[in-house]
């Protein structure tokens, strides 16, 4: 690997003793986070407005939720880990005013400072530390005595006591234990954009749901379509998981193997790598920042009418039915 990896004996937790760290979103990373922070000893307060779900859930698990403005100014490392679209107007309104030099603003995931809404006041270093892996990985994992592999970014002009506290911050959460791989908030940034948009959510979406419009209009069993097109991806995704492309074409049949060699192309095709190229860069110029960011400035109404849409799909109608019928899956409603 030629990136730089940080492990245990990289990172000081020491360097947190005399720290308050100020979680601010008790949700999916922020739970895990803050958790695994008190469980290394750490002074950790959270952020997370009164009457919500997850100041209730913060309350359970031994917290005293602040409102975000007293968190913020009672933080010596504060760490954002509010959604996306609602950080830059907190950040102006509650968490910039209560900040001062000397502490280390932080986040999960670069959007914001990368894409301008999170601007740092004078004196204030910036870092990263992202988990790579849903909160609920890192919290289970932690508990279980290992880690997530993180990653960790440093802003512009950071000095060498913020990214030790960064790192010890990241041991905190258990990441020094997987190995915390060292990037820039660039790079974290665009390439998690991408790996959303192309494969993780879009291209995966778009891939299963055509291919059992395409079964269905061709006269098959919305049933056998649903099958073979979504509930099968999941053998295949877990054995990606497991050992790579190599161990998923050993696993399958040679029939399987073949096809996929032979007709994978045809459907990832050169038009298809010049669609993605376009992406990448609507995503590294800022495009779909604004696009994104403008769409919340007025309360989301394409989001919402696809959103809308997309959950009336006949695959998700077949699917909730079949579900229903295998008892070993703990089946999801939206």
């Amino acid at each position: 690997m030629s990136a730089k990896v940080y492990y245990e004996d990289d990172a000081d937790l020491s360097l947190l003793k005399d720290k308050t760290i100020a979680i601010l979103g008790y949700g999916s990373q922020g739970h895990a986070q803050a958790q695994n922070l008190k469980d290394s000893g750490c002074n950790v307060i959270v952020g997370q407005r009164k009457g919500s779900a997850n100041y209730d859930l913060a309350v359970s698990h031994g917290f005293d939720p602040l409102p975000i403005a007293e968190a913020s100014k009672a933080g010596d490392l504060v760490n954002i880990l509010l959604p996306d679209e609602v950080q830059g107007d907190l950040y102006k309104s509650d968490i910039k005013p209560n900040m001062e030099p000397g502490n280390l603003l932080m986040c999960s995931h670069g959007f914001n400072i990368h894409f301008g809404q999170v601007i740092p006041a004078e004196g204030v270093d910036t870092a990263l530390v992202a988990p790579k892996g849903p909160g609920h990985l890192v919290r289970s994992e932690y508990v279980k005595g290992g880690g997530v592999p993180s990653l960790i970014a440093m802003g512009d002009g950071t000095s060498e006591d913020s990214r030790k506290l960064a790192l010890a911050y990241a041991k905190g959460i258990g990441g020094t234990r997987g190995g915390v791989i060292e990037t820039s908030f660039a790079e974290e940034t665009e390439t998690d954009l991408f790996g959303e948009q192309v494969v993780l959510c879009g291209g995966v979406s778009a891939l299963v749901k055509t291919a059992f419009e395409v079964l269905v209009e061709a006269g098959y069993q919305p049933e056998m379509a649903y099958f073979e097109c979504m509930h099968e991806l999941k053998l295949i995704v877990d054995l990606f998981y497991e050992g790579g492309l190599n161990y998923m074409r050993y696993s399958v049949s040679n029939t399987a193997e073949f096809g996929d060699y032979t007709r994978g192309p045809r459907i990832v095709t050169a038009e298809t790598k010049l669609e993605m190229k376009k992406i990448l860069e609507e995503i590294q110029g800022g495009h779909f920042a604004k696009e994104w960011l403008l769409e919340n400035k007025v309360n989301t109404p394409t989001f919402q009418a696809v959103r809308r849409k997309e959950r009336s799909h006949q695959i998700e109608q077949v699917g909730k039915e079949l579900r229903g019928m295998m008892s070993w899956i703990d089946s999801k409603e939206v």
